[in-house]
């Protein structure tokens, strides 16, 4: 666990750099349960739908694919119009297609709809990491980025519970003649909406924009792009390994349970539960050590690290020893992880900042976004999902240890609007 001190500075955060946290935190996490809901219900909806896994798999692809849509709009807005009320929109939206999603008549409008959602969901990062940092010290920064960006662990986690608890008891739920089944859960899905109104109550916009918007920033975001360009492409190819990285050992994790393993949706809720356990630790740790030995070098550890464990975490032959590979190797995945949101913020140009890492991250995703198709795809032909996330991580892995080593560092840089 981190030393004691990471969390002094969290006991020492203002009322208003609390809320401000706290917003960001729940916004993330609420994002990555709504879309990791789908990823648990891959299975069921093939079914309901009569189609193959890797066919729903294209809803992931989607999401993904569209993300980028939304850094942009959602970067722009928050950039122009301030950081608080663009995530209060970015959140009403997801919230709302998630709900549709719940309702949809065909695997056709269901592919639609999850676009719809990755463009929403595609905004969420950006602004909130962008209002996080502005608002907090600092001080610990690694710490709070490794927290923060463990939300997503949190929301995963979260997912894992309710499709755990509540799968089951849908699936045996009526309404007008047909199973609720997975729509329920979607229903469930909604509840993110609720946030938008602590966010209006409690959360002050990001002093740092009231500053630039005070001297009329002079940046626009193509501008700001074109100066910055050796960074951003960057900062682009860096995130298409660390979203192969995470998406390429989680999405179809579930999946390689249910079929490889015949595990019920209780034991696979179960497993991720546990593996999100250990991405949670895993962020906050690494995100901890960054602040003493620097953003790249435990990006880099955290990578190689993930290596020695893809024995257990794909070729296991027990419940417990899959529980524990997947422990280890979320502890390794999400590590890495948990120091993205102060480097990429450390890097990204004030006027832009919204925009910037957001579109960057999202770019880079889009770069993968076909990655649990071809998975799911490999795996059907081949007969096996776990070979198929064991290949992954040890290309994807070093790959991002050796992107990493090319790119600068920047830790503690000063969040100001120039």
């Amino acid at each position: 666990m981190p030393p004691p001190r990471y969390f002094s500075h969290f006991r020492s955060l203002t009322s208003p750099q609390r809320h401000a946290f706290a917003a960001c935190f729940l916004g993330w996490s609420l994002d990555a349960f709504d879309y990791f809901l789908l990823v648990f219900c891959v299975s069921a909806i093939a079914a309901d739908f009569h189609a193959r896994a890797s066919a729903v798999a294209e809803a992931l692809f989607l999401t993904l694919a569209f993300r980028p849509v939304g850094a942009f709009l959602f970067g722009f807005l928050a950039d122009k119009w301030g950081r608080r009320p663009a995530l209060m929109l970015n959140i009403a939206c997801y919230s709302i297609f998630e709900l549709a999603c719940a309702f949809s008549p065909s695997l056709h409008s269901l592919l639609i709809l999850r676009a719809l959602f990755g463009i929403a969901m595609g905004g969420e990062w950006g602004v909130g990491a962008a209002l996080a940092f502005e608002t907090l010290p600092k001080e610990g920064r690694g710490f709070f980025s490794g927290l923060l960006q463990e939300g997503y662990a949190v929301g995963y986690l979260v997912a894992a519970a309710v499709y755990a608890v509540l799968f089951k008891p849908f699936s045996h739920l009526m309404w007008h003649g047909h199973v609720v089944g997975w729509r329920g859960l979607f229903i469930v899905g909604a509840a993110p909406a609720l946030l938008v109104l602590y966010i209006g109550l409690k959360v002050e916009e990001s002093p740092v924009w009231r500053v630039g918007l005070g001297e009329k920033t002079k940046i626009s975001v193509a501008s700001g792009i074109r100066q910055y360009a050796p960074t951003f492409l960057f900062l682009i190819i860096l995130m298409a390994g660390f979203n192969a990285f995470s998406h390429g050992t989680q999405d179809l994790y579930p999946t390689f349970l249910q079929k490889d393993h015949g595990y019920s949706a209780a034991l696979t809720g179960g497993v991720a539960i546990v593996y999100n356990i250990g991405a949670l630790l895993g962020g906050i740790l690494f995100g901890s050590l960054s602040e003493r030995f620097g953003r790249k070098r435990a990006i880099i550890a955290a990578a190689l690290l993930a290596l020695p464990v893809i024995p257990l975490f794909a070729f296991g032959h027990s419940l417990y020893v899959l529980a524990a590979g997947a422990f280890l190797m979320q502890f390794m995945v999400q590590g890495a992880w948990g120091v993205v949101p102060a480097y990429l913020t450390e890097l990204s140009p004030g006027p832009v900042r919204a925009t910037f890492p957001g579109l960057a991250y999202q770019l880079g995703n889009l770069l993968t976004s076909r990655n649990a198709v071809l998975q799911a795809k490999a795996a059907e032909r081949y007969g096996s999902y776990g070979m198929v996330l064991a290949v992954t991580v040890f290309i994807v892995a070093i790959f991002l240890a050796i992107v990493t080593t090319f790119g600068r560092e920047a830790r503690g840089v000063a969040m100001t609007v120039e």
